[in-house]
């Protein structure tokens, strides 16, 4: 590279990093916090159908939207997937079905007859999620007879017994609580349609041996179904009002459980059998804040949509947006950046959770995700805020520090036992959860994984922990989960670039040499994956074909995890220049970027998130350390 191509490049990454501030202080909200679009899958929409149909809910002109919406994202082959270019998924597809034929959609309307051929054609309803079935039994298109439950006397179990509640991860947990409720008083609202054209008329598939592990729990599985279609007895009443107290003392100011879409609808399911009337002030406050996850399009060609997010991010990305800042150049003393402080100082959870069955020791002082989650912060967003507001001069320094440490020691305390850290409990590792028939969906624990391991070893670091001995054994976990090709798993980001570009970085912060094995191993795998354009993609089927690891059309975001970790690892060659350069070369006029692709993970092989601010706040992030390293003044924003 020439000395004036060098000049000429580092002048287009400034005037990048100009716009890219620009644009991303214009979608600030004036209380300090950013908060992009999550797009997922149309199982929401569907699901939000079903509930409104249950409960008597249902407003028609609300109805077509979201039926327009659904509509709109059939694949033609009659199909629906679970992120943008994905092959058809059938639960999914099954879930579409339905709610159109809910919405008045005929059976013999063509997008319905390729739809049901699809489905017939990839296994039927038969072969449907345990999920889709409980939705279909509840308008009785499926036999409630023939779903797996859970009973409530669950609720019995201490926290040392196995398959207690508490061995399963949060999202599970309030899951399982509010569906054995349901699945126990089977409630059935009929629909005026059936499912035949859904059915392959196949007979159900013969159990496992009696001596394999699954065998075993499908014949457990038998036992309770049966036990369940008793005459209700005392012990299960009090199982069931128990849940339902454990329910209502879990709801949060929002009205909701979690933030997040599965147990928010089935504790509303399980409320209402347990007798509370829509009318009754926690059930308005559901029903109402589920209201609000909805996001209206009233412009759309062909007429208004409306799609439900499956969740919120604002303390996420929040987050991630004053990082982005603070690597672009911006003052610390910013008044954006300021107030960006200020409402994140004020979400800090101080109340007691869940996590605290394994911990009940440690004070509260983490993040969560969503406006209103005080059961349930997790160390992922806790290590990200840190290590964004440890960058903020604010004027009042010593409340920061206060929180910080705070934030510090409560993250620290929740490393699991084998040195690594899950996102919302630690040791959340008991595999016998997954072996229930219930559990179809996967993902049902909270396991360490790399990726917040690596944010939160990182945050220990530059917290000048590096030498601890929490955190030499949060480096030592993430150099025993290297893959044999040199990269890192991703759980909650697609996929190895994610892993891989948290995972660097922090090894480099918490002082492993850039000439660490594992390090030029990462660096190799990242070269031998670039793609044509100078970007990094790597698609979603990579989850379950490793064919797909580390490959796939080049995204902003990705792109931009390849180049933290390159940078991290003193790279500064034509692998890192033709990276940069898609960066700045793919940016839009406006200083955003466009991402069609999803590049965020739910539940890996399951669930998929489209974050919007990934594609703003990643590359300004690497844009901004690139510059730094490279320009020879202070890289400032606006």
């Amino acid at each position: 590279m020439t000395a004036e191509t060098a000049v000429r490049g580092t002048r287009d990454v400034a005037a990048a990093l100009e716009a890219a501030v620009v644009h991303l202080k214009s979608r600030q909200h004036p209380d300090g916090w950013w908060k992009g679009e999550l797009a997922t899958n149309v199982t929401m929409d569907a699901e939000d159908m079903l509930l409104r149909h249950v409960l008597g809910i249902v407003v028609p002109d609300d109805q077509e939207r979201s039926a327009r919406f659904i509509r709109s994202q059939q694949r033609p082959d009659g199909s629906w997937g679970d992120f943008p270019g994905a092959p058809g998924t059938l639960s999914t597809t099954v879930e579409a079905w339905v709610a159109l034929r809910l919405a008045g959609d005929p059976e013999d309307a063509e997008h319905l007859v390729r739809a049901a051929t699809w489905v017939r054609a990839h296994g039927g309803l038969e072969k449907a999620r345990v999920f889709t079935h409980m939705w279909l039994s509840l308008v009785g298109l499926w036999s409630w007879d023939e779903c797996p439950t859970v009973p409530p006397e669950i609720m019995f179990l201490p926290s040392w017994a196995p398959l207690n509640i508490y061995q399963w991860g949060c999202w599970a947990r309030q899951t399982i609580v509010p569906l054995s409720i349901v699945s126990s008083t089977r409630p059935v609202v009929p629909v005026a349609f059936d499912a035949a054209p859904l059915l392959t008329g196949t007979p159900p598939a013969r159990l496992d041996p009696l001596w394999s592990v699954a065998g075993v729990f499908q014949r457990l599985d038998v036992g309770v179904r049966l036990f369940g279609k008793l005459p209700l007895n005392p012990l299960r009443r009090t199982a069931m009002r128990q849940a339902a107290e454990w329910i209502l003392a879990r709801q949060e100011a929002d009205g909701g459980w979690g933030g997040i879409q599965p147990p928010w609808v089935y504790s509303i399911l399980a409320l209402w059998q347990m007798g509370y009337s829509l009318e009754h002030p926690a059930m308005r406050a559901a029903l109402a804040g589920l209201d609000d996850f909805f996001v209206e399009v009233p412009d759309a060609p062909g007429g208004p949509l409306r799609w439900l997010e499956a969740c919120q991010s604002p303390v996420w990305d929040t987050g991630l947006s004053l990082a982005a800042l603070l690597e672009a150049g911006t003052p610390a003393d910013d008044p954006d950046v300021l107030r960006a402080a200020d409402w994140l100082l004020a979400e800090q959870v101080t109340a007691a959770g869940d996590w605290q069955v394994q911990r009940p020791d440690l004070p509260s002082a983490g993040w969560s995700f969503e406006f209103a989650n005080d059961v349930y912060p997790d160390t992922d967003d806790t290590a990200e805020v840190v290590l964004a507001l440890r960058g903020v001069a604010h004027p009042d320094a010593a409340r920061v520090r206060t929180a910080l440490d705070r934030a510090v020691t409560w993250t620290v305390g929740m490393q699991s036992r084998d040195g690594g850290w899950g996102a919302f409990d630690a040791d959340n590792t008991s595999r016998m959860p997954t072996r229930l028939p219930f559990c179809d969906f996967g993902n049902v624990i909270d396991p360490p994984s790399a990726d917040v391991t690596a944010h939160v070893v990182e945050m220990m670091a530059l917290e000048g922990l590096a030498d601890s001995a929490e955190c030499r054994r949060g480096v030592r976990w993430l150099l025993d989960h290297q893959e044999a090709d040199g990269s890192w798993f991703g759980r909650w980001g697609a996929n190895h670039l994610y892993g891989t570009g948290a995972v660097v970085p922090a090894l480099v912060a918490a002082g492993v040499g850039t000439d660490h094995a594992a390090v030029r191993a990462a660096v190799a795998w990242l070269e031998e994956h670039q793609n044509l354009d100078g970007g990094w993609g790597e698609d979603l089927r990579s989850y379950h074909d490793k064919a797909w690891v580390g490959r796939g059309d080049s995204t902003p975001s990705q792109t931009a995890w390849a180049l933290l970790a390159l940078l991290a690892a003193g790279e500064d060659g034509p692998m890192v220049e033709r990276g940069i350069a898609h960066l700045v070369a793919t940016q839009r006029p406006d200083g955003g970027w466009d991402e069609e692709l999803y590049t965020g993970t739910g539940f890996p092989g399951y669930f998929y998130i489209g974050y919007e601010m990934y594609r703003q706040v990643f590359p300004m992030w690497a844009l901004g350390r690139y510059a730094r390293r490279t320009s020879p003044e202070p890289v400032e924003g606006p």
